[in-house]
């Protein structure tokens, strides 16, 4: 009979228990096979990125740099309805409102079945990207109070891009712990929430009241239908784009449907399912994001000059300066520092397998903020055409400075993230499920005596041969 595979295996999401756990300590197997999907997807979709955002620069520092704004300013869409929008606005208002569909699903199975399930289990990671978030702000305030500058920008550097940073994990051939992957997916949700609160409170043009009732109805309508069991993508595309359409006219940021769609499908288990709707539908739409929406927005986002001279002005001007700084230096020490003085006052207990200097190279990962800061300055600067390609270009100097910098220092604890890594991958028994998972089974020890017997008895024969050849003058002297 062959061996089950894991996503044959149905093994139920159970309530934390009330011992809990290490801080980065292992995963339990549900959360772990999960990640484990979301992660490989990521990686993939910000490799696409990375290329993306090169071919961005590149397109537009080349004598072929009109056709790159040509391409970006280009209008299409019917304008009766409002939609008579550039190519830019399209990728920034339509597909990135797939990538926060996605957003809002993870936050949801964060809540009810992840990390983020058990308050107490929740507050350090919660605690930790807070304090990545304040202190970013904080940075650029007081860069720019000080400098004279605006003050507009203060959330650009506040959020966190985990695909590109799976994509510096990919490049610098680090395979890190599942505790210190899920702590920083963990992060990147929590950003992704605020992120989109503060878009939806500090980003919100004069408000068309019957184009946002029109958008609560679609909404509304949206839940009975999740409710009822409704199913057909032909009910819930069109659905979809009709709240997209309104929600974009009401004045309230287009992205704001997708998150509020992603949160109403269910992402808890009934009995019998090996995947929640909520799961499934992250499993179909995780692909488009990570390898359509979120390259595609970066290829028309992306495109700044990269001079001397304007990479020289990105350290100079208080704006871009406190870009820079909020990303290297305050999302370094604001998620090390809030998760240091959260473990501190909880007591709970660092795994031992890792260290402090481990948590600091994955908060100087954080700083990567490419997406959504992108985002966020087109929104603080969209009156300054100028000001906005110098903030894009902070965004991507301080994202590039944080990938190095933490890539450096994960580099030099390597060797540590690859033991534990093939720890963890481990399946001498090959029944679908790690080792580690089954040390309390008694079922995996017998199958592992088994092995162990069969390898004993292959090399008693190969000993009885061995010795036998010897006495026939075959053997060494």
């Amino acid at each position: 009979m062959p061996a089950a595979r894991p996503e044959d295996v149905a093994v139920p999401i159970s309530p934390p228990t009330p011992t809990g756990r290490k801080f980065l300590g292992r995963l339990p197997l549900p959360e772990r096979n999960y990640l484990a999907e979301a992660l490989r997807t990521e990686t993939v979709g910000g490799v696409l990125l990375l290329v993306a955002a090169i071919a961005a620069l590149l397109w537009a520092n080349t004598p072929l740099s009109h056709s790159y704004e040509a391409v970006s300013d280009f209008h299409f869409g019917p304008a009766v309805l409002g939609l008579d929008l550039s190519i830019q606005h399209w990728a920034a208002d339509g597909l990135l409102a797939i990538f926060f569909f996605v957003a809002g699903i993870e936050l949801k199975r964060e809540l009810v079945a992840g990390e983020l399930r058990d308050p107490k289990a929740a507050a350090l990671p919660v605690i930790a990207a807070l304090c990545g978030m304040i202190v970013p702000a904080l940075v650029y305030v007081l860069v720019n109070t000080t400098g004279g500058g605006s003050l507009s920008g203060w959330a650009v550097p506040v959020a966190t891009d985990i695909a590109f940073a799976l994509a510096v994990l990919a490049v610098i051939g680090t395979s890190l712990p599942s505790a210190l992957r899920a702590f920083l997916l963990t992060l990147a949700v929590v950003d992704d929430l605020f992120a989109i609160l503060i878009i939806a409170i500090f980003f919100t043009s004069d408000l068309n009241f019957a184009a946002l009732g029109g958008a609560v109805a679609g909404l509304v309508v949206f839940w009975i239908l999740l409710r009822k069991g409704v199913h057909g993508w032909y009910v819930y595309i069109p659905l979809a784009l009709v709240i997209w359409g309104l929600m974009y006219n009401s004045g309230v940021h287009a992205t704001i449907a997708g998150v509020a769609m992603g949160l109403m499908l269910r992402c808890t288990r009934n009995e019998g399912e090996k995947h929640s709707p909520g799961e499934h539908i992250e499993h179909l739409v995780r692909p488009v994001s990570a390898g359509l929406a979120v390259p595609l927005f970066a290829l028309f986002s992306a495109g700044v000059s990269v001079s001397g001279h304007a990479l020289g002005e990105v350290f100079t001007q208080p704006e871009t300066l406190g870009v820079v700084l909020g990303l290297v230096v305050g999302k370094a020490v604001g998620i090390f520092g809030g998760t240091w003085l959260a473990a501190r006052f909880t007591r709970a207990e660092l795994n031992e397998d890792l260290a402090w200097p481990d948590v600091f190279a994955l908060a100087s990962l954080a700083g990567i903020g490419f997406t959504v800061s992108l985002l966020i300055g087109e929104l603080a600067f969209s009156t300054d055409p100028a000001l906005t390609d110098e903030v894009k270009a902070a965004v991507l100097t301080g994202s590039v400075i944080a990938a190095v910098f933490s890539g450096v220092l994960l580099k030099l604890r390597v060797r540590t993230y690859r033991a534990l890594y093939e720890e963890e991958e481990r399946d001498e028994d090959r029944d679908g499920i790690p080792d580690i998972y089954e040390q309390d089974d008694p079922a995996y020890h017998l199958r592992m005596a088994e092995l162990y017997e069969a390898k004993a008895a292959e090399h008693r024969r190969l000993a009885e041969h061995a010795g036998a050849a010897r006495g026939d003058g075959e053997g060494p002297a």
